[in-house]
């Protein structure tokens, strides 16, 4: 069983920084692929980012690449997602996603993933 807790959103001005965490418990980031979905009011579920754990590779949507960067922090069993240049069109709730999968063309799928946390809000305003 895996446990995800997300912590650090909040409000935020157009063009300034977040960084939200996900800290995991009973399985390492290690071994696990890692993910940020978002879900925006009235809108579906949407891939932001996600990093392997077989090898670190990185995977963006279109939407945030240059802006957003997934990290992790293997002594810590925690994932971060920094944001900069935020944009209004990036509010929502964001969302730290697990699983074993590895495989790259799986990895923006909600359906991938098994394990979900309960989600931490950021709102960007102008």
């Amino acid at each position: 069983q895996v446990h995800l807790a997300e912590s650090g959103g909040g409000s935020v001005q157009t063009g300034g920084f977040r960084r939200l965490s996900c800290e995991s418990s009973g399985r390492a980031v290690t071994m696990t692929t890692m993910a940020w979905f978002r879900q925006a009011p009235g809108k579906e579920r949407e891939f932001v980012a996600a990093i392997r754990g077989i090898d670190s590779h990185r995977h963006y949507a279109d939407l945030v690449k240059g802006r957003f960067t997934i990290a992790r922090d293997n002594a810590r069993n925690t994932v971060y997602l920094e944001m900069n240049d935020l944009k209004t069109e990036d509010t929502a709730d964001y969302y730290c996603a697990a699983t074993t999968n590895e495989i790259l063309s799986a990895l923006q799928r909600v359906g991938t993933y098994v394990y979900w946390g309960q989600g931490t809000t950021v709102t960007v305003s102008s």
